[in-house]
């Protein structure tokens, strides 16, 4: 697959861009464009190159073939590309072997995917230019000890999970931080998942006196939790993780099951002509496609900002907070995040939204 042009989206995205940036400038974009990840990779494409487009600046692409030992290659190509900063990368494997050489010429990197902590712990040690758009390892746990602190601390709590890495991972975090707290769950288990029916193991949270229950499984698992529950006349409060954010079949998921999920940005109504643009241009804004053009931009302004303050970009890039298509963006000291991107919201009709304000 190749990287389709971006001319088309010049004219489409130029009263959309919002802060006016230094034009003329080379920014890399670094993502797969053959293989099982071609098609992550032209969303990271169509969204970074109708922002760059957009604030006049040219558009370098860079095959990523997420192969280990790829990275010093791809690092020859953005410097001798001469762009000021890349975007995209979409693997580890590429970072790891090209960050080195992109301290050297100090090329700044903003990652839309790469998420391993010891990563980002390398690059701090040894300076690399590496900043992170995408979650750290760790927020979607945070974000669900949090609520359940804040909201669930002083109800009977259950948590069960699914066997899977991921689902045991996530709930013994879970159940780690509450234990901390001196919280101890009434129930614990681990389910089969995907069962037809989970009449069993709903009964036996209600024997347990439990009503506030965490699920560490996916979407289906968690709907026919939430259906069989509501067959059997028992009130339980369920959260699942980002795992619940899939496809709503082949049992819907019931109106007031929550999740601790990245929003929609493309649903934002704020994001409403940037959304009906891309579609004008026959690309739609999911996946990849939104962090990237916010990761454009802030290359974009941090270059501005770099110019106009006679300072390297890679000091720009902390300087500020950037407004993006994502909500307001800064990088912390860590070069992470300084906002926690996950949010509790709720599912009602067909999609996640605010939740329902508790009723007096």
């Amino acid at each position: 697959m190749r990287f389709s042009g971006y001319l088309p989206f010049t004219i489409a995205f130029s009263l959309l861009a919002g802060t006016a940036q230094a034009a003329g400038l080379s920014i890399g974009v670094v993502a797969p464009t053959e293989g099982n990840f071609a098609l992550l990779g032209k969303q990271i494409f169509d969204g970074a190159a109708a922002r760059i487009a957009a604030d006049g600046n040219t558009a370098v692409p860079i095959a990523e073939n997420c192969e280990p030992d790829s990275g010093a290659a791809i690092a020859r190509q953005i410097v001798d590309a001469k762009v000021v900063a890349a975007v995209g990368f979409l693997c580890s494997e590429t970072l790891e072997g090209a960050l080195p050489a992109l301290k050297e010429a100090q090329v700044p990197v903003v990652t839309v995917s790469v998420r391993a902590t010891i990563l980002m712990e390398d690059a701090l040690k040894a300076g690399w230019p590496l900043y992170r758009l995408a979650p750290a390892d760790g927020s979607e746990a945070r974000r669900i000890i949090d609520f359940i602190l804040s909201d669930w601390a002083s109800q009977p709590i259950a948590l069960v999970e699914d066997g899977t890495i991921h689902g045991r991972e996530l709930t013994e975090a879970v159940r780690n931080a509450l234990e901390e707290k001196g919280l101890k769950p009434v129930f614990t288990d681990t389910y089969r998942p995907g069962q037809d029916q989970q009449v069993a193991l709903v009964r036996r949270l209600e024997k347990a006196g439990a009503t506030q229950v965490f699920i560490g499984g996916d979407r289906a698992d968690a709907a026919v939790i939430a259906r069989d529950a509501t067959q059997e006349n028992i009130k339980l409060t369920l959260l699942g993780g980002d795992a619940l954010n899939a496809a709503n079949q082949p049992v819907p998921l019931k109106d007031g099951v929550r999740a601790v999920v990245l929003p929609d940005h493309a649903a934002d109504p704020a994001n409403a002509a940037l959304v009906k643009a891309f579609r004008a241009n026959a690309v739609e804004p999911e996946g990849y496609v939104l962090p990237a053009y916010a990761a454009a931009g802030i290359v974009g302004e941090a270059a501005s900002i770099a110019a106009n303050e006679n300072k390297p970009i890679i000091e720009a890039l902390q300087m500020r907070a950037f407004e993006t298509v994502l909500g307001p963006v800064r990088f912390t000291d860590a070069h992470e995040l300084t906002e926690n991107p996950y949010q509790v919201l709720e599912w009602r009709g067909n999609g996640f939204a605010t939740p329902t304000p508790p009723t007096e």
